[in-house]
């Protein structure tokens, strides 16, 4: 039988504990959260999901207008709004 060392355990067990604590934020392209309700998300792929429906939101529209910092209106398109949005790790 084989032993897994001490400190191979405790690395394991402070890598879950780690991969718990993180924490992602979706950030449109002006730099906000698209969420109130959900500052953030536990997990990747929720983010992911949370970006997608949020870029449906706009589908009435049919696009996402920004205001850039000299009060230029850009209007980005659903297709590439994800491209201009971030996704971080708090």
């Amino acid at each position: 039988m084989h032993s897994i060392a001490p400190h191979v355990l405790l690395a394991k067990k402070y890598q879950h504990i780690k991969n718990m604590s993180k924490k992602y934020q979706v950030l449109s392209p002006d730099g906000f959260a698209i969420s109130h309700m959900h500052p953030y998300y536990t997990s990747l792929k929720k983010a992911k999901e949370a970006l997608a429906q949020w870029v449906q939101s706009y589908a009435h529209q049919g696009y996402y207008s920004q205001t850039c910092y000299n009060g230029y209106k850009r209007e980005i398109s659903l297709a590439e709004l994800p491209d201009y949005c971030e996704i971080i790790a708090l």
